[in-house]
């Protein structure tokens, strides 16, 4: 079963904090309604330097708090080893960002502060995007100090050699600048980097998905070759990327490109699609589908035999289209009450991060009063569960009035964000559901949700 990441996610929502007020460090260009084209060109240039002074800014104040959160751990005798737990996250929220980018902005922030002063420079003046800052900095991040601050000087030091030059060709000369410099760095980073293989998933329009192969590149070219090959060896009418298309879906899972998926999808159907509602249903991990769509591959799952369909009932709010709650006093979730979750959820329930749930975890913890509930549980990424039981962090969950499901995550520094779960089964618009419908749902509702 392929799954990752995707774009789909609950509704989330920032809540801003009272802080002490901070001066714009920049001020903002204005331009006039009566200005002309030339003008207006002028304005968008002076708005591009001045992302990328906002984003040598947050540089400094990241690589700022990183130093004085350690020095705070440091000076309260956290070891060495736990200072700084949580606090990528933080910075990631912070940028209204996925939590897994975090510690890309930390390591990025502070290598330039602290060993790269001509590229910090450059993106200060606008010479350098943020992006392009961000190139140098990964192409430099296997050599040693020395090594970093030598490319640093000899890429960067002359900003008017950087004019003109796109995202390939800074990449490009900083690599063979860090090639240059340590051979057996770069050549061990390359091997190191087979490791990170992996498959991606994400939604596309129209009911669609891409499916994505990070793979050694004699591997990656070969499946590419193999998929080619095909494609020009079979004339059915079919074009070129159909063929190569239908006989990646054929080689990996050993049966026709036509025939039903023989693999699990979690597919949630709202009732009035039975009846020819226009309420989208919901696919895990990928997210709404036209009901038609839904039913087509209901269909045709229930209608192989080589296929196995099974059916489970969810009960939702008529309201809010949450579902209903489940307890147990059992330290570990059970099985059926985290399908519950998952399915409640969708994606990591951190504000900002899109990633796949992997552990189910207790908001309040288990340790302390928190329950094992449905309330009281929250599914989350690896990398987020364990953000949050650094020092400090908190996590409060409740239910609206309209059994909607919320979880308000409160960071050390105080910073407050929101998430709720998105309605596993979307609630019609008012004014779609017939009155005899809205009786059967208040009579049906509470007794199959007891």
């Amino acid at each position: 079963m392929l799954e990752e990441e995707g774009p789909l996610s609950g509704a989330f929502h920032f809540l801003s904090v009272a802080r002490p007020r901070v001066e714009s460090m920049f001020e903002l260009p204005v331009v006039g309604p009566d200005a002309d084209e030339a003008a207006l060109v002028a304005h968008i240039g002076a708005l591009e330097t001045l992302k990328a002074q906002a984003a040598a800014a947050q540089a400094r104040a990241t690589a700022q708090l990183v130093q004085s959160r350690h020095a705070a751990e440091a000076a309260r005798g956290v070891s060495a080893t736990r200072r700084g737990r949580g606090l990528a996250t933080e910075v990631a929220l912070a940028r209204r960002d996925a939590p897994a980018r975090g510690g890309r902005h930390v390591g990025f922030a502070t290598a330039l502060v602290q060993e790269m002063p001509h590229t910090l420079a450059a993106l200060e003046s606008g010479v350098l995007t943020e992006w392009r800052a961000t190139l140098i900095v990964r192409e430099s991040a296997c050599l040693s100090v020395e090594d970093r601050r030598a490319l640093d000087a000899e890429l960067c030091a002359d900003q008017g050699e950087l004019a003109g030059w796109g995202d390939g060709r800074v990449a490009a000369e900083a690599k063979s600048i860090a090639y240059r410099l340590d051979p057996h760095a770069v050549v061990d980073r390359a091997a190191n980097a087979q490791q990170d293989r992996r498959v991606t998933i994400r939604p596309a329009p129209d009911t669609m998905t891409i499916v994505t192969a990070l793979l050694p590149v004699d591997q990656g070219v070969s499946v590419y070759a193999a998929l080619k090959r095909e494609a020009d060896t079979t004339g059915d009418g079919r074009s070129r990327g159909q063929i190569m298309a239908d006989t990646l879906v054929e080689r990996v899972t050993g049966g026709s490109a036509a025939a039903p998926t023989p693999i699990a999808v979690n597919l949630v159907l709202p009732e009035d699609a039975l009846i020819g509602g226009n309420t989208p249903a919901v696919i895990s991990d990928y997210g709404p589908v036209p009901s038609e769509i839904a039913c087509r591959l209901i269909d045709a799952a229930a209608g192989d035999a080589e296929s196995t369909a099974t059916l489970r009932r969810l009960y939702a709010s008529p309201a809010s289209g949450a579902l209903v709650a489940m307890e147990s006093r059992a330290r570990i979730f059970p099985k059926g009450l985290a399908r519950l979750i998952r399915l409640r959820d969708q994606r990591c329930r951190t504000p900002f991060c899109d990633a796949p749930i992997r552990h189910i975890d207790h908001a309040e913890g288990a340790s302390s009063t928190g329950a094992t509930s449905a309330l009281n549980g929250e599914g989350l990424c690896e990398a987020c569960n364990y953000a949050k039981q650094a020092d400090g962090w908190q996590v409060h969950t409740w239910l609206d009035r309209c059994g909607t499901h919320t979880a308000e995550f409160v960071t050390p520094t105080g910073a407050r964000y929101r998430s709720t779960a998105p309605p596993v089964v979307p609630t019609p618009r008012p004014g779609r559901v017939s009155m005899v419908e809205e009786r059967l749902r208040s009579e049906l509702y509470p007794r199959h949700a007891a």
